[in-house]
């Protein structure tokens, strides 16, 4: 087919589609939802894998959540082994310190044995803050962002001081107009000063408040004496974050007490591992709106060979004279095969379209998912919606190229 015969041909397929505007819509509503599902869900899952991966690194290149379980996303819940876990100890920080050669830094991290715990200024509230007991190698270590004021020192915490820094959520809630350095907080009945003030983290999602209230590790055990789940942040020296993990690995199993022959009863997490377990549930994720989202593309599909057929027969009398004047079979069978793969080609532009507006709304609701269409999103819609209609319309095109053209000239 030359290039002219080729310019005939898509000529033919747009006028075709003009003439039936309606009905060539509904043929490829499938291929719309279809490909429409598969690119929002792209660009959702795009943007907020930017964001957790983004959360998740705040942690810091060289840093290791040491907890009980595995820290970050999982496709499951905990298994019988992990709920009968020891707690880490503040004794498991001190070994990792003190045996551990490529580790820079060491911060133990108490939580307190209370579900809610709520906060009070001057009759402002706070309700359901996160109250943590941590050391000062924990903002040494890049997890804490200081706005105004300071961090406390280890001689506090070992003192028991009852100081505390506090999240940006609370100096704003708290402390609105009022400079926060130096005043009182009330913390689940006890008084604390506040000394500093942190910054938001850069990256959060779904409208994460920060009522972060930091407290000396000292001053946490001594307000809840029952609390025994730790977590340590340790941070590798540069460039041995592998080391120091086989090192604390080493150290913990020893102190806890594990056999050779049985697996860790601890988790170490890193932010590489938990953005790349994050991204394996994400992956997952979109499979399977993949696979659900094909079922409107069949669907459009076949709605796509039906409509070809009807075309065909209303079209007899044409390809008899086509035929007749000279057009060969495989001119016919490149026309209607064109026509197929506009139509559904238009269907994946509207489509993206579609998909895009969901991206959009999704950054109305959540505006710190940054969702955006990727390229290759687009690029593939539209592949897999021209590839539909070659696919489902070779047979129409196949009987409209096979017509005899004697007998299609009879045909009324």
């Amino acid at each position: 087919m030359t290039n002219l015969a080729l310019f005939n041909a898509l000529g033919l397929a747009w006028q075709t589609i003009r003439n039936h505007k309606l009905r060539a819509f509904l043929t490829v509503l499938g291929v719309i939802i279809g490909t429409g599902t598969i690119i929002g869900v792209a660009a959702i899952l795009t943007g907020f894998d930017a964001s957790v991966a983004a959360i998740l690194s705040s942690f810091g290149p060289n840093s290791i959540i040491v907890f009980k379980f595995p820290v970050g996303p999982r496709t499951t819940g905990l298994t019988a082994e992990e709920r009968t876990r020891k707690d880490l100890t503040y004794q498991n920080a001190i070994e990792i310190r003190e045996r551990c050669k490529s580790v820079a830094d060491v911060s133990a991290m108490l939580f307190p044995n209370r579900d809610t715990i709520n906060a009070h200024y001057h009759g402002n509230d706070m309700y359901d803050v996160n109250v943590i007991g941590v050391e000062e190698a924990y903002a040494r270590g890049g997890q804490v962002d200081i706005h105004v004021g300071r961090f406390f020192t280890d001689e506090e915490s070992r003192r028991k001081m009852p100081v505390a820094v506090i999240g940006a959520d609370i100096e704003k809630g708290l402390y609105a107009g009022v400079d926060p350095l130096g005043k009182p907080i009330n913390v689940d009945g006890r008084e604390f000063t506040v000394i500093g003030t942190m910054l938001r983290p850069a990256a959060s999602f779904f409208g994460d408040t920060d009522t972060r209230v930091l407290l000396p590790y000292g001053m946490l055990q001594k307000m809840y004496p029952g609390a025994h789940e730790n977590a340590i942040v340790v941070t590798a020296v540069e460039g041995k974050l592998p080391e120091a993990q086989d090192e604390v690995r080493t150290v913990l199993r020893i102190a806890r007490r594990v056999r050779y022959d049985k697996p860790d009863n601890f988790a170490l997490s890193t932010a590489e591992q938990m953005v790349s377990d994050f991204r394996q549930i994400t992956a997952i994720t979109f499979l399977v709106m993949a696979v659900l989202s094909s079922i409107g593309l069949l669907v459009g599909g076949i709605g796509v060979m039906n409509i070809m057929l009807v075309s065909v027969t209303e079209r007899t009398h044409e390809i008899g004279i086509r035929k007749a004047i000279g057009a060969r079979r495989s001119d016919i069978l490149i026309q209607f095969l064109l026509e197929a793969a506009a139509l559904t080609g238009l269907g994946g532009v509207a489509g993206i379209v579609f998909g895009w507006a969901i991206a959009m709304l999704s950054r109305l609701i959540f505006p710190s998912i940054a969702a955006a269409v990727p390229m290759w999103a687009a690029v593939t819609g539209i592949v897999v919606s021209v590839g539909i209609g070659l696919f489902f319309g070779i047979w129409p095109a196949n009987k409209a190229a096979r017509l005899d053209p004697v007998e299609a000239l009879r045909y009324e």
